[in-house]
């Protein structure tokens, strides 16, 4: 598996295995065969509720701990530096590991939801900066944070992000932030990478796909890692866990790239960081 070299001397896979819906015997099944099709990179969160079938499935697998990259987030409700310490331990003991590769803001703090939301967002850093330090997290990262959040972030911050994991599909891939990310040397991370589904029956990715002789989420999957953006595609069958990670053995040509950068508004989710918890 290719990897990507972060901002603090550690290596990602550049494509891995999205766990949300993922829960108790299915989630430890998709794990466990995910591993065994060749993936690596694990993605959970906390909200998600499965960091326990996560952990199992990485059990089941046989595949030794040091082989696996795991990432897992802090939920945006329990923001703080109390809270993060407490919140990162429960993810530990569910995952039941004794370190994390990569753990993730899962959504900034904002106005609606915080008296001071830059000090929540810098008080939950500054607790996983010291979790790293003590070797319990391997990276340090952000995600779904727009650039004025990364900007006060960088106010308090001794350490910069190694990623922001964000929206980025077909249809919806925020090209602005993507480059102030990389201008800052933070990778960017893709969820939602199949637009929820709304790629499919689109008549410019058919017509690359059928081109290519691969599927409508192999192209679109191919798009992502030629963005030089990790991407987490998700699934429960064997079939489409076995696909998704089979992206290397063809290339999307400039004009195919094009093609898919410029396509109309489609299969964006509507959360917005500084508008939660509602939808637009």
């Amino acid at each position: 598996m290719k990897k990507l070299s972060l901002n603090d001397g550690t290596k990602i896979p550049l494509v891995g295995f999205g766990t949300y819906k993922c829960t108790e015997q299915e989630g430890i099944e998709s794990v466990r065969s995910a591993i065994a099709n060749g993936y690596s990179l694990l993605d959970t969160a906390a909200i998600y509720g499965n960091e326990k079938a996560v952990g199992k499935g990485i059990k089941a697998s046989g595949v030794s701990r040091e082989e696996i990259y795991i990432t897992t987030k802090l939920w945006r409700e329990n923001l703080g530096y109390e809270s993060t310490k407490k919140e990162f331990e429960k993810s530990l003991k569910k995952l039941d590991v004794d370190y994390i590769d990569l753990y993730l803001i899962h959504w900034p703090a904002n106005a609606k939801n915080y008296d001071n939301w830059q000090k929540a967002n810098a008080d939950s850093w500054r607790a996983m900066e010291e979790l790293q330090a003590e070797g319990k997290i391997k990276s340090i990262g952000v995600s779904n944070f727009f650039q004025e959040h990364l900007e006060a972030l960088f106010e308090t911050a001794t350490i910069i992000p190694a990623i922001n994991q964000i929206e980025f599909h077909p249809g919806y891939w925020q090209q602005e932030l993507v480059a102030y990310c990389k201008k800052q040397n933070i990778a960017v991370e893709s969820w939602s990478p199949l637009a929820r589904g709304k790629i499919f029956g689109n008549e410019v990715l058919e017509a690359i796909a059928k081109r290519h002789n691969k599927s409508v989420s192999q192209v679109c999957l191919r798009w992502i890692i030629q963005h030089d953006v990790i991407v987490i595609p998700k699934s429960t069958t064997p079939k489409r866990i076995e696909e998704n990670i089979n992206l290397f053995d063809f290339e999307l040509s400039t004009e195919d790239m094009e093609l898919i950068n410029t396509l109309p508004e489609m299969g964006f989710s509507g959360e917005l960081p500084n508008n939660w918890p509602d939808l637009i």
